[in-house]
Order: C-alpha cells, then structure tokens, then sequence
C-alpha cells in the first residue's frame, strides 16, 4: 500500500516539477499570479502543455518572463497582452473569439467533417463487387468435387 501511495504522489508531482525552485518570486502572491499565468500560457514546442507544466527551455523563458512582467508591476491582463503581442494569440490555450481565430476554433471540427463527408461519399460511390457467372467448364468441375464429397 505505501509504494502505491508513493508512486500515485509521484505521478501527480510530475507537473509541479517544471518550475525550477529557481524560478519562483520570493513574494507569496506575486507567485501565485505568476503560477496562475502560467496555466494559461501554451508551451510552444509542446503544443499542448501549459508553460507551467513544460520543462522545454522556451516554457522556461516564458515563466521568467512573465515574472519579470509580474514584479515590474503588470496587471494579469497586461502581463498576457504582453505575451500575445510577442508570440500572437496561439500562445494562449484558451484564445479569443475573434474573426481571425475562427481558424484555431473551427479548424480541427471543419477538418473532421470533410473526412466524414468525403467518407460517405467514397463508400457510397463504391460499386459493389460483381461476381461473373460460372462458365459450363467450371460448372462442370465444381459438380465433379461436390459429388466426389458426397
């Protein structure tokens, strides 16, 4: 039971790891926010992990930065408009409704339509197998082997 215990503790420690203790403000709150930032914040080379989760260098760069952001006296807002204005609003995991985003919303679902459509339509258009009929001389020799088995 205790290495159950451990290795569940372990598993669930695996994100926190990413950020370095080196990292962290020395001010409580400041670290929170920064911490509450970083959740919100796609990693670039990951895709699909939070900055606060990446151990990739630039999610590291990008933690640092928004401290930096933090303690200079930004708001959250302002802290992540900063960020979009560098890296656009594909480093945000939840991005905004916009016109020029609709893309990053309806792309994936759009993409998975036209499959299931050009699905339907290629097995629809299938014509279905057409078996020739037997000549007299394969009927023959199917007749010869059916009453040889029987």
């Amino acid at each position: 039971m205790k290495r159950f215990v451990l290795l569940f503790s372990l598993l669930l420690a695996g994100p926190a790891l990413a950020v370095l203790p080196s990292e962290q403000l020395a001010d409580p709150a400041l670290e929170v926010r920064a911490r509450a930032l970083s959740l919100e914040l796609r990693c670039q080379v990951c895709q699909n992990q939070s900055i606060d989760d990446s151990n990739a260098p630039l999610a590291a760069d990008l933690r640092r930065l928004v401290r930096e952001r933090l303690v200079a006296g930004d708001s959250d807002a302002g802290v992540l408009d900063y960020v979009v204005r560098r890296y656009g609003d594909y480093v945000l995991l939840r991005p905004p409704m916009r016109e020029d985003t609709a893309l990053l919303w309806f792309g994936p679902l759009a993409i998975l339509i036209a499959g299931g459509i050009g699905a339907f339509v290629y097995l629809r258009r299938r014509k279905p197998a057409v078996e020739a009929p037997l000549s007299a001389d394969e009927e023959a020799r199917l007749k010869a082997i059916v009453e040889r088995r029987e």
